[in-house]
């Protein structure tokens, strides 16, 4: 389980984290919730090892991750798909996959992950940046996904992207939960989609925890005025 406890980071004076405290369980989904600017990014990145917390704890599977890099982070079991994709445009489809086995001693790509995205398959020889930013964020998570994580962090994979393949990445992201038993961290403004995936909610504003329970009581709670702008 992923246990972050009283976490605090700041940028220059801006005190942007207060106090974070969050869980995410292996087979659940938790949606991550709040506007624009409450620091979820920021919490996502320290998760990750990519800016130091200044205070608190991280902890998976019952370890500390506390003062891991990134790259170790990801030994221990963490996959990561940013905001925006950050795909390598000029690099195929297949190599982007590949990028995301580095640690690994074979780069090949499983059969299970095409079964998961088939478009990926069809199109493996094509670049990164000719695909529609639907295809990119399922090759995103395809990459995450070629490191074998326990524990997928997802930053805000809708944006952007036409409500077919919104429908098909919440599928996926649940069958990797309940079928595969993985523990997902889902960043999101869309509550729609949230409420429909998620096992497990969390509501920040203005950089701390407000609110959080099982998905069931989310309409119960009203959290979609909670991050209505």
């Amino acid at each position: 389980m992923l246990n972050v406890r009283d976490l605090h980071q700041y940028y220059g004076g801006s005190h942007i984290l207060r106090g974070v405290s969050l869980e995410a369980r292996p087979g659940e989904v938790t949606a991550l919730l709040g506007r624009n600017g409450v620091g979820k990014t920021t919490l996502l990145r320290c998760l990750m090892g990519l800016v130091p917390a200044r205070a608190g704890s991280i902890e998976w599977s019952g370890r500390s991750l506390d003062g891991l890099p990134p790259h170790a982070r990801v030994a221990r079991g963490l996959g990561f798909v940013p905001q925006g994709r950050e795909i390598f445009p000029r690099l195929t489809v297949e190599e982007n996959l590949k990028v995301g086995a580095a640690r690994k001693k074979s780069d090949a790509i499983p059969a299970s992950l095409y079964e998961l995205f088939p478009v990926l398959k069809s199109m493996k020889g094509r670049r990164g940046g000719d695909l529609s930013g639907g295809q990119q964020q399922q090759l995103a998570i395809g990459r995450a996904l070629m490191g074998e994580p326990a524990l997928l962090i997802l930053d805000e994979p809708t944006e952007g992207i036409q409500p077919s393949i919104i429908e098909e990445i919440g599928r996926v992201v649940v069958r990797l939960a309940k079928e595969q038993g993985l523990a997902v961290l889902l960043v999101e403004q869309y509550y729609d989609f949230a409420k429909r995936i998620a096992d497990r909610y969390a509501v920040m504003s203005r950089g701390s925890v407000i609110a959080s329970g099982p998905a069931a009581e989310m309409d119960a709670k009203d959290v979609r005025a909670l991050i209505a702008v």
